[in-house]
């Protein structure tokens, strides 16, 4: 009953800590870009799950929060979690992760298609820079059947 973390579960430990958010977001050539700033707490369940907890407004006024949880699933041999955030709607669950070159975690999901109706795949990719540093990137499947680039966050280590 009571799983032990992986030793795959320790590739989430650089994100524990507090840290300074800055983000730039475009859903689309023409689209206007959104640009936000704030703070992410990232803390961990006996190291498990790993939950980051962020906040924060844009410069047009809107605060935001957001929280993702991720972990490593050993029965299904992948990174697995939820992303949740006061802006949408949709709850983000996150299947067949895998850490790609070492400092790359590829986590697959699926949203709303903001360009037309009905659902599309997305992915999140979650990049070590160093131990003060890391990068969420988003992309989103087009119509046309290729990778859109949409969101960019940068995490830089407050405490």
């Amino acid at each position: 009953m009571f799983d032990k973390p992986q030793a795959e579960h320790s590739w989430l430990d650089p994100l524990l800590g507090n840290w300074l958010t800055e983000a730039e977001c475009q859903m689309g050539p023409g689209e206007p870009t959104h640009h936000s700033t704030g703070e992410t707490i990232c803390r961990s369940m006996e190291g498990m799950w790993y939950l980051l907890e962020g906040y924060g407004e844009e410069p047009e006024g809107g605060r935001w929060s957001t929280l993702m949880c991720l972990g490593y699933d050993s029965k299904k041999s992948c990174y697995t979690g939820t992303f949740v955030g006061s802006m949408m709607t949709h709850l983000w669950l996150y299947s067949n992760g895998v850490v790609s070159e070492g400092t790359k975690l590829i986590l697959d999901t699926e949203g709303p298609n903001y360009h037309g109706e009905g659902m599309t795949s997305y992915k999140d990719i979650v990049e070590l820079i160093d131990d003060s540093h890391w990068v969420l990137t988003s992309e989103m499947l087009t119509e046309e059947g290729e990778w859109q680039h949409i969101m960019t966050s940068h995490y830089r280590r407050k405490t």
